[in-house]
């Protein structure tokens, strides 16, 4: 490791630098971005060599708050899962999960592979008392504010003791770092009547109904963008579609509106004097902005980015990582579970 001269108190992320489509280059840009902008310290995970030739490109000094901690194997997107774990223990994501299960970093991020991301956190963190599942929760704009959708893609096929626990889990996110004081939850239906959906979102209507959280019953998919739930809660299959539809609908409107408005001279002349709406609309739109989704239900912080990543991105995503370690997300869902359970009567564990 080489040595990064911060002070001991600040809270350190450990940043996969050889995870996702752009690694390590995009992965390296986004740590330098994020060093200089926040107080915190960088662990940069990855092939020393690799990292320091990246990093050269960019800077000829390593800043003081980032450190360089090898990892001389890679998990590959088609590897299975459990690569981390069984074959690649000296992966960059494995050696990222080992600091924060060690105490040598607060949390980690990574774009690289997503089940292989979330193995390696749940069987190396390991996962908070009383919750049996990780929700992987992401942060969507709405008209005014942000919604925050899970599970988007940690759990396949879900039960209904999952959704629950999705349900309380999200509520603690919300209130601690959006700064929601009572978080409107919803499950994610086909209807807003409480006998609309499947078996599993029947059932899970009726659980919510019991755990002491502003519950209104069903969310339909426009309830995600229109501001009247503030959580909504699903399976990993549905929310991962919901997701992915959504990016690509922001990202169409906005290539849409560009072509639009270059048309012909008066379209943009138009365009120029509605620049900074478009702007700030582009960036509400953006989901580079949010940064990645946290993994919650596993001891420690885990965020996980998208593949397409960018600098932008992984900057962002480590903002997000460190409001999760300033804020002890892990430790304030632990006791709503704890506080879940003593009202139903439930062991902890």
């Amino acid at each position: 490791m080489t040595a990064g001269g911060t002070s001991s108190n600040a809270i350190r992320i450990a940043l996969d630098a050889m995870g996702g489509d752009h690694a390590p280059h995009e992965i390296v840009a986004g740590a330098l971005l994020a060093a200089k902008e926040y107080p915190i310290e960088i662990l940069l995970v990855g092939q020393e060599e690799v990292v320091r030739k990246h990093l050269a490109a960019f800077t000829p000094d390593i800043p003081r708050n980032i450190e360089i901690v090898d990892a001389r194997e890679v998990v590959e997107m088609d590897d299975p899962p459990m690569t981390p774990l069984r074959k690649k223990r000296n992966s960059s994501v494995r050696i990222c999960a080992n600091l924060v299960g060690e105490g040598r970093a607060d949390a980690f991020v990574s774009a690289g592979q997503t089940p292989a991301t979330w193995t390696s956190a749940r069987l190396v963190l390991g996962m908070l008392e009383g919750v049996e599942r990780p929700a992987l929760a992401q942060i969507m704009p709405r008209q005014n504010g942000v919604t925050l959708l899970l599970d988007v893609g940690a759990n396949v096929q879900a039960k209904v003791e999952y959704l629950r626990e999705f349900a309380v889990m999200g509520h603690a996110f919300s209130q601690t770092v959006l700064g929601i004081e009572s978080p409107r939850v919803g499950i994610l239906s086909i209807g807003e009547e409480e006998g609309k959906g499947n078996e599993l979102t029947k059932e899970t209507f009726r659980v919510l109904k019991e755990t002491g959280l502003n519950f209104i019953g069903n969310a339909e998919g426009r309830d995600i963008f229109n501001g009247h739930a503030d959580v909504v809660v699903c399976d990993g299959f549905t929310g991962n579609v919901v997701l992915k539809a959504s990016e690509a609908l922001g990202e169409m409107v906005w290539a849409s509106m560009r072509e639009e408005l270059s048309r012909n001279a008066i379209r943009m002349t138009a365009g120029a004097i509605v620049q900074p709406f478009l702007k700030n609309l582009k960036k509400r739109m953006d989901w580079r902005e949010y940064g990645g989704a946290p993994l919650l239900g596993v001891k420690g912080g885990c965020i996980v980015c998208h593949g397409r990543s960018n600098s932008k991105a992984i900057k962002n995503a480590i903002r997000v990582a460190r409001e999760f370690a300033v804020n002890r997300i892990d430790e304030k869902i632990q006791q709503k579970i704890a506080e879940l359970h003593n009202r139903e009567g439930l062991p902890s564990a």
